[in-house]
């Protein structure tokens, strides 16, 4: 485990669960910023034992978190666990739910590569068979494509800055988290840890993309943003995902938006919908699903950008990587993003980078 410096507070676990968060999902209280960033601190040391972590965690997926907790946790994370390495370039930070799709096409490599080419630089990271679904992540799908991917932070700088995409292998970048894979594994359900470790952005980006469930998530997280002292995000764009994942889904999106000047000094959040058919995209979430989403989603990413496949797969591909140029704001609209995305893959430019990655 990670050993947290200096020395603890006067609240352990086992304190907190009986006298603030345990009482049950209508009665417990939240945690002051203090009291969370003490707990999380104990936690990345591997002091408490395994029951009482346990019990810690469901009470905080009972009583959900407030966004202070979260960012507290975050900041912990930050300091302790995660280790930087920024790129020249300032790219989209992309960083979905790590434990993956299991039913639909994994779009966000694709895209990624398709919004590089294009000049909108991309990070995406992930771990490796996460829990609770140990699905497929980012790191599955690069394996598939013969481009490496269990690279130290200065090697995913540099993957940046040569190709215009880089991947952060959750290991290398966030040891402190990885050590926990055990204890999150044995818990069966998901821990606020699944949602910090989404914005480790161990590039040090300023424009962060992921995605929720639900819209009100969207603004919980927004406020982790603002309420965290280690994010330096000035501008998150938050999408109701497939499975949770940063693809846009067919047919209905809900999309949250934040900027810390959104105009004359102040912030702003604003929330809207993309219909898919509104840019001539006919599709359904089923026309999305493959057999063995890492296999199937490379090959489908490589006949993409190669420009061999012109069906639901490649539109899904082109809007995506447009929205990774939207949320850099290289782009004016979505119409703008998706004609970039098509010139791309149409002069060969997309396959480039990917030979590229390849190369690395």
């Amino acid at each position: 485990m990670t050993q947290s410096s200096g020395t603890f507070g006067e609240w352990p676990l086992k304190r907190l669960l009986t006298e603030v968060v345990g009482s049950g999902p209508k009665s417990a209280d939240d945690m002051t910023r203090e009291q969370a960033h003490e707990a999380f601190r104990r936690i990345l040391a591997g002091e408490p034992r395994e029951t009482t972590l346990g019990a810690f965690w469901l009470a905080n997926r009972w009583k959900r978190n407030t966004p202070e907790e979260l960012a507290a946790y975050t900041d912990v994370m930050r300091e302790e666990s995660v280790v930087t390495a920024a790129p020249d370039a300032d790219p989209v930070d992309c960083g979905a739910n790590y434990d993956g799709k299991h039913t639909s096409a994994l779009l966000g490599v694709g895209a990624g590569v398709v919004a590089a080419a294009a000049g909108t630089p991309v990070v995406v990271h992930s771990g490796d068979g996460v829990p609770t679904q140990k699905e497929t992540a980012y790191k599955h799908v690069l394996d598939e494509l013969d481009v490496r991917t269990e690279l130290e932070p200065a090697e995913s700088a540099d993957m940046v800055d040569e190709t215009g995409f880089g991947f952060y292998y959750q290991p290398a970048f966030n040891s402190g988290i990885d050590d926990l894979f055990e204890r999150r594994d044995e818990m069966g359900v998901r821990t606020f840890v699944n949602t910090i470790e989404t914005v480790a952005n161990p590039a040090e980006a300023d424009v962060h993309l992921g995605s929720f469930y639900h819209l009100a998530f969207a603004k919980k997280l927004t406020d982790l943003i603002k309420g965290s002292e280690e994010l330096d995000y000035s501008r998150a764009i938050f999408f109701q995902g497939m499975e949770g994942y940063d693809d846009i889904r067919p047919g209905y999106t809900k999309v949250a938006e934040w900027d810390a000047d959104g105009g004359d000094g102040a912030e702003s959040f604003e929330d809207y919908e993309i219909e898919t058919a509104e840019y001539g995209m006919e599709m359904e979430n089923e026309d999305l699903a493959v057999d063995d989403v890492a296999a199937d989603s490379a090959t489908i990413t490589e006949a993409v950008l190669a420009g061999e496949r012109e069906d639901q797969f490649a539109d899904a591909i082109a809007l995506n990587g447009a929205f990774r140029m939207y949320a850099r704001q290289d782009v004016d609209s979505l119409e703008d993003g998706l004609e970039r995305a098509r010139d791309v893959i149409a002069d060969g430019s997309a396959q480039g980078v990917l030979e590229e990655l390849r190369e690395f």
